[in-house]
Parts: C-alpha cells; sequence; structure tokens
C-alpha cells in the first residue's frame, strides 16, 4: 500500500494499525519539507478477519452470520417504524431458533444416538468399547447404567458446547466490538426514519447493549434446549402408570419451569433490538447475569431429577428427536413467510428499481441460513449415526425428519447444476458481445484472437455477480418447498423416504432409495470436506486468509440478529478511523484524501458517515474497484441505497470512483455529478495495453479487481482531489503533487 519498504507504525496494535513510511514519520513537525508530495498513511486492517488459528472456529458460525446479514438486508421504508422494528424482531426469532436448531443437534448426537440408542443395545455398546461403563449389559448394571443417569453425562456435551458459543461470542466482543466510537456530544434523538442512513448514527457501530442481551437470552436457550431433551424423556416414564408419585409431581414442575424460562428468553429476545441513535452506554446487568444463571440452576436441576432411580426404566427405540427438528422447521419457515410479507410491504412503501430481488433478498438470505443449519445440523447427526451403527440395522438411528432433509439435497444439486448451466450459456453470449466490443475499443490491434478473447470472457465472467439475486431467490424458493415437502413427509408417514416408498410404482421407490442414499452419502461428504476445510484454516494461515475474505461482507454488520455470529470488525475498524480522521484534522488543521479498495472503501465511507459535518467538509473521497453500489447498495439498500449515497457525495468535499469492466466485484456508484465532478470516471482500460508497446514492452496482464493504484487514472484522480482540497494552492502544472493528505484502507497487508 505504501509502496516502500521501510515503514513503520504511526498508532495501533497487533490487531490493526496506522502506517506510514519512515521517512514520513514526523511529516507534521517538518512541514517545508512535504511539497513534493502527499503524505500517504496506510490502515491495515486483515488480522480482523484472518489473524490467529482460533478463526477456524469460526466456520461453525457460518449459519449465525448468514442470519445476520439478513438483519441488515431490509428495504428502504418510507413512514414505517412498526415494520421495520417487525422486520428486526422477525430476523432475531429466526437466529433464536438456529440456536435451538444446533443445540438440539448435539443433544440428538450425545443423548438420542450416542448415550440412549447405542449404549443401551448391547451389540452397539459391544461395538465401542468406551461406551461399556454405560451398557447395562457391559457394566454389569453399573451406576451409570441407567438411562436418566446415561443422559444426564451425556448431557454434557451439548452443555460444553453452548458454553463455547458463550465463550466465542464474549471473548471476540471484548476483543472488537469494546471499542468505544468518538463522542460528538448528545444532540435530539433521531427518529427511526431520520437520515439516509443508519451508519452516520452515533451509536450503530456500539452495539454492546444488545449484544450482551442476546448472548444471554441465546445461552440460555440452549441450556433450557439440553434440560427440555433430558427431562423429557424421565417425565415421559413418569407419567406412565405404576411411576414413583413424587417424581410423578416433580416432572411436571420443572417442564413448567422450562416452559416459564423458554418465554422469558422469547421475551428477552424481542423486547429490545438496536439503539444506535444514542452512544448506549448502559447494560441490562440483572437480564446478563440472571438470566443464564437461571438457565442453568434449571440444567442442573433437570439433570439430578432425571439421574433418580427408577426400578424398571430402559431405553427403547428414539427420544423426541422427530417432534423437535419438525417443530424448529416447521417455526423457521412460518417466520421466513411472515418475514417475506413484511418486506414485501416496506419495499412498496419506497420502492427502489435497484434493490436485490425486489426487497426479498433478507427472507432469502434468511432461509438459506435455516438450511444451511439444518444442513450442518443433520449432517453430523447421519455421520454419527453411520459410525455407530456399522451394520445399520442395531439402533433405530436419527429422526426420520433429518433423513427426509437429506433426501431433498439430490434434487436442490441438480436444480443448482442447471442454475450454473444457465449461468455458464449466459456468459458465453456476453463473451460473444464483449469481442465485438473489444475489437472497437482497440482498432487495428486486435491481431490476436486469443487475446481478444481473454478479455472479452473476463468482462463476461464480471457480470455474472449482477446475476446472484436470480440464483440466490431461485434455491432460496425451492428450498422452502422441498423442505416443505420433506416436513410433511416425515410428520404423515413416520418413516424414511425409502421405506415410506414401499408398495408404490418401481420409478418412484427407486428414486427414493436413490435420494435418500445420495443425500446422505452428499451429508457426509460435506461434513468431512468441512472437517478438513477447518483444520487446514487453523493450520494453514493462507487459508484463513481465504476465509478472511469470505467473513468481509459477513462480519462488516454488527451482530444485531445473533451473538454468536464471528464478530463485526468493523466495530473495531470504523472507530480506528474516525477518531485517527478527527484528531488528526484537529490538531494540524489539514485537509486528506480518504482512498480505499475494495471493502476498504466500504469501510471509508462508514468511517466518513461518522465524522462531524465540519470534518467531513474537509475530507475528499476515492473509491476504486468498490462494491458500495454494486453489492451494498442493491443487497442493504436500507443503508446503502441511493440516498444514502447521494447524501454522502453531496457532504464530503468530493468523490471520485474507479472501476474496470473485468472487475467482479467493484462498479459504478451511479451518482450524479450535481456536486463538482460527478463520482464515476468512465470505466478504465483493462489490459493497459492490448500489445507490446514502449511503456508495456511485454504482454499487460488482466488487472480485474487488482492493482488499481498501477494505473496511471489513479494518480491523476488524487492529483484532482488534493488540488480541490486546497484552493489556495494553485492546480498542479507538471507531475508533482500539492501537499495533502492520503489514507488508504484495505484488507491486504502494507506492500
Amino acid at each position: 500500500m505504501l509502496n516502500d519498504p521501510r515503514t513503520v507504525r504511526i498508532t495501533g496494535d497487533d490487531v490493526a494499525a496506522m502506517f506510514r513510511r519512515a521517512d514520513d514519520a514526523d511529516a507534521e513537525g517538518r512541514p517545508a519539507d512535504r511539497r513534493d508530495g502527499p503524505v500517504p498513511e496506510a490502515y491495515v486492517w486483515c488480522n480482523l478477519t484472518s489473524g490467529n488459528g482460533a478463526r477456524a472456529l469460526w466456520l461453525l458460525l457460518l449459519p449465525f452470520m448468514v442470519v445476520n446479514l439478513a438483519h441488515w438486508m431490509r428495504p428502504t421504508a418510507r413512514g414505517r417504524g412498526r415494520l421495520v422494528r417487525l422486520y428486526g424482531l422477525l430476523v432475531r426469532l429466526a437466529g433464536l431458533s438456529l440456536t435451538v436448531l444446533f443445540v438440539a443437534a448435539a443433544c440428538e448426537v450425545a443423548l438420542d444416538l450416542a448415550a440412549w440408542q447405542c449404549a443401551g443395545t448391547h451389540v452397539c455398546a459391544a461395538r465401542h468399547s468406551w461406551l461399556g461403563f454405560l451398557s447395562p449389559e457391559a457394566s454389569d448394571g453399573g451406576w451409570w447404567s441407567l438411562p436418566g443417569r446415561r443422559l444426564a453425562l451425556a448431557a454434557l456435551v451439548p452443555t460444553a458446547l453452548t458454553g463455547l458459543l458463550w465463550y466465542l461470542s464474549l471473548r471476540t466482543w471484548s476483543a472488537y466490538e469494546s471499542q468505544q466510537p468518538i463522542a460528538h456530544g448528545t444532540g435530539p434523538e433521531e427518529t427511526e426514519e431520520a437520515g439516509p442512513t443508519a451508519l452516520g448514527r452515533p451509536g450503530f457501530w456500539y452495539g454492546r447493549r444488545l449484544v450482551a442481551r442476546l448472548r444471554a437470552a441465546h445461552t440460555a436457550a440452549g441450556l433450557l434446549t439440553i434440560a427440555a431433551a433430558v427431562g423429557s424423556a424421565a417425565a415421559r416414564h413418569d407419567r406412565a402408570p405404576g411411576g414413583p408419585a413424587a417424581l410423578g409431581l416433580l416432572g411436571p414442575l420443572l417442564e413448567a419451569a422450562l416452559f416459564a424460562g423458554a418465554a422469558v428468553v422469547v421475551w428477552v429476545v424481542c423486547r429490545r433490538g438496536r439503539t444506535d441513535r444514542r452512544l448506549d452506554g448502559e447494560l441490562d446487568t440483572r437480564v446478563v447475569r440472571l438470566l443464564p444463571l437461571a438457565a442453568l440452576a434449571l440444567l442442573v436441576l433437570t439433570l439430578v431429577y432425571a439421574g433418580w432411580q427408577r426400578p424398571g426404566w430402559q431405553s427403547a427405540g428414539r427420544l423426541s428427536g422427530d417432534a423437535t427438528f419438525g417443530a424448529i422447521t416447521l417455526a423457521q419457515g412460518l417466520l421466513v413467510i411472515v418475514l417475506a410479507g413484511v418486506s414485501h410491504a416496506l419495499y412498496r412503501s419506497a420502492p427502489d428499481r435497484r434493490a436485490a430481488m425486489r426487497g426479498l433478498a433478507g427472507p432469502a438470505v434468511a432461509m438459506l441460513a435455516c438450511a444451511l443449519g439444518g444442513v450442518m445440523s443433520g449432517g453430523v447427526a447421519q455421520r454419527v449415526s453411520d459410525w455407530l451403527d456399522g451394520t445399520g440395522a442395531s439402533i433405530p438411528g436419527p429422526p426420520v425428519v433429518l433423513t427426509w432433509q437429506a433426501s431433498v439435497i439430490p434434487p436442490l444439486l441438480v436444480l443448482l447444476l442447471g442454475l450454473c448451466g444457465w449461468l455458464a450459456r449466459r456468459a458465453w453470449r456476453i463473451a460473444r458481445d464483449e469481442h465485438a466490443a473489444v475489437a472497437r475499443e482497440f482498432p487495428g490491434e486486435t491481431g490476436d484472437p486469443a487475446r481478444t478473447r481473454r478479455i472479452a470472457y473476463a468482462r463476461a465472467m464480471a457480470t455474472l455477480t449482477d446475476r446472484a439475486p436470480r440464483i440466490v431467490a431461485v434455491t432460496s424458493a425451492a428450498t422452502l418447498l422441498l423442505g416443505a415437502g420433506a416436513l410433511v413427509g416425515a410428520l404423515t408417514t413416520d418413516r424414511t423416504p425409502g421405506r415410506a416408498a414401499q408398495g408404490s410404482y418401481p420409478v418412484v421407490h427407486g428414486a427414493a432409495e436413490t435420494a435418500q442414499a445420495l443425500g446422505s452419502w452428499l451429508i457426509g461428504l460435506g461434513f468431512i470436506l468441512f472437517v478438513t476445510w477447518g483444520r487446514r484454516a487453523y493450520k494453514d494461515a493462507s487459508a484463513r486468509r481465504t476465509i478472511g475474505i469470505l467473513w468481509d461482507v459477513g462480519t462488516f454488520w454488527p451482530r444485531a440478529a445473533h451473538p454468536f455470529a464471528p464478530p463485526c470488525y468493523a466495530e473495531r475498524a470504523v472507530p480506528d478511523l474516525t477518531w485517527r480522521i478527527e484528531t488528526w484534522t484537529r490538531s494540524t488543521g489539514g485537509r486528506l484524501v480518504l482512498s480505499g479498495h475494495s471493502q476498504g472503501s466500504v469501510l471509508a465511507a462508514a468511517a466518513a458517515w461518522q465524522l462531524t459535518p465540519a470534518t467531513r467538509n474537509r475530507v475528499a473521497l476515492l473509491t476504486y474497484g468498490s462494491p458500495l453500489e454494486r453489492l451494498y447498495g442493491r443487497w442493504f439498500p436500507a443503508h446503502f441505497g441511493p440516498a444514502a449515497l447521494g447524501a454522502l457525495h453531496q457532504e464530503v468535499d468530493c468523490w471520485r470512483n474507479l472501476h474496470r469492466l473485468t472487475d467482479p466485484i467493484g462498479g459504478p456508484v451511479r451518482l450524479p455529478g450535481d456536486r463538482g465532478p460527478g463520482v464515476d470516471r468512465p470505466p478504465l482500460g483493462d489490459p493497459l495495453a492490448y500489445g507490446r508497446t514502449e511503456a508495456h514492452p511485454l504482454p499487460a496482464p488482466i488487472l480485474g479487481h487488482s492493482d488499481y493504484q498501477a494505473d496511471p487514472a489513479f494518480a491523476e484522480e488524487r492529483r484532482r482531489l488534493l488540488a480541490r482540497l486546497r484552493p489556495e494552492v494553485p492546480a498542479p502544472r507538471h507531475t508533482e503533487e500539492p501537499d495533502g493528505g492520503v489514507r488508504s484502507g484495505s484488507g491486504a497487508p502494507p506492500g
């Protein structure tokens, strides 16, 4: 970034910091020596998304991250404050259902498959010696062989998982999101619809209160899910005739307490959303501390209750997994459908033709998050069942609904392959049209058909990003319909697809058997790839960097819907930039160009929104390879829509944006130049030269999304911005640059 091997850290730590060239470290103290050009300063934040090996654990949190994205994808609304709040509430409930789903999957593996089914079956327990002390036959009726005590001991596994999620959320919040933004004084509180975007509000990048509340509620929900899984089995046995009277009375009391605890958790999740109209430093201490502790106490009481000796109690069949997973699936489907209705109503209040999927991107992404959580949960259960039950006949196996959900994966993959074929055909047609466009742009030079074809193909592939909304829409709709069909099939037949199709047409039976077997195999393959990728990410820094790139968009947003999502790096990066810009301009009286590439341009815009109006007037923006409109403006219209970007254009001193036709990520901002020059420069040439020239004696590469600073247009636009920022300095007549400051934001390290 600084184009100099000798750099020094000006401020910051090992996670994120500001760097300068060594020669510029004390530039403010030597103003007379800085007349030959600007002072470049680089903000490096790559360690926020791809730091140490612990980032590999973030793969487990992928569904939580996706549902958190759905919260920020609501369409622009006008005069619909109640619907906006309802939208956030529905997404938070969907996030809560994912937590319950994950913990229920852990209970299915540890409690049902291992402790209940395998340890209670002599053939299965004999195959796994580590379960011998839990088996009534192998341990000769040992202390831990009673069904309730087996369940109580196995409950330590999902409890540990819940504790790990709580710990990761707390630890990452302390490292990332506890950075308090700069305070600009207190003003009148805004309404829900005040301002073109919420990113400029004082408390937007400080969600301490909400994250703490949600963390307490989700932790309590996980603990209550474990208690319900253990207690329901014991209570069901105690309700049978001839059971102990005391235990028969205690069971309903514990169930009532668990139900009340669940109601409190839902109330806490629904009661309060984000408070970003002011810098909220309060903390709901009672809720944050007492709710998880109360849930933990109920869990301990339930484990003691289940472990009480009950003569004649034997484990048989499955635990109540079908009802649990069926209820979760039904609740998630209903939430997505209602969320779609709310999104449509919000979109109609302020239609935006550029918004992805006509405002339905949020419900579609929420559906994909639920589907991803179901696949991961079902995959773990299927693989553990296959591992425990080698013959396939000794234990009943996972719940039927999980088998049905696995069986819909093959038709969904067929649909995805069809969409890939459509994209390939679309790319071929665009490449054919671009072939002629390249010939017009390089007249007399297109004598190399292979070179022309590569340029046209790069442009065609770059346009496929704009087809993503259609792919997501079709995939989400198909997932919803197939999931509904799987739920109906499981509830109506109570048998696996292969057995349910017995006696029907041979073609139907064969298709059901194939889908069931192939779905189980695909889930197993996906689970193996997931574990392999996580292991590689733990050991390989380059793999962690790849994951970090995927996280750039997903973890830009604060954790407003799910506290166990990967941490929001922008809650550290945006205050860093804002503090640095405000303090530098205040101490020096200088002006600066805030430049950013790719995701760095999004951070630059977010930081500019957080500046005071006086400081924002001293800042010029230079963005390149920017997804501000192409991705963020379409998928997050309420925060990066035309009104928000247009207001930013008006409030900064000047803004210029560079993009290429071969860039699959960056694009134009599409704003008119009604104040100073227009934002978008015409598309840069890529490659810089078609053939060999004096400036490029070797073939110039197709740069796509990278190396914008290598283009002469970058230095030209920077010179113009610096000249505009300092009107008292005449515009340059030669290649030297006038005084000024440049700050660059990027996810890549210096150099």
